[in-house]
């Protein structure tokens, strides 16, 4: 009799794991602004004068190898930093360094 509630108990336990409403995940939005910000290859002689003079001065050594602009006129920098390691910067027309 022990096995019989048992495995009754067993089974129904299973189908309840199997339809168990998913965790419910809150939205803020935030991601959205992250995966919408599409920025636009530019060549690197077309970033304006402020960010090549940040550049100069914070990234010492530093090689630039792309560019990229958004709508808003944020820059995307990928840069080689003299140890040899990618780094992917972010700036505003003025030179500004922005946390991303």
């Amino acid at each position: 009799m022990k096995k019989l509630v048992f495995a009754t108990a067993l089974a129904i336990g299973s189908l309840t794991i199997g339809t168990a409403a998913t965790p419910i995940i809150f939205h803020d939005g935030i991601m959205e602004d992250v995966f919408i910000q599409d920025y636009t290859e530019i060549s690197t002689s077309d970033l304006p004068t402020p960010i090549v003079n940040a550049l100069a001065s914070d990234y010492q050594g530093a090689m630039l190898n792309k560019a990229y602009v958004d709508d808003e006129n944020n820059y995307k920098l990928e840069i080689t930093s003299q140890d040899g390691s990618s780094v992917v910067l972010y700036a505003d027309a003025e030179g500004n360094w922005l946390e991303m």
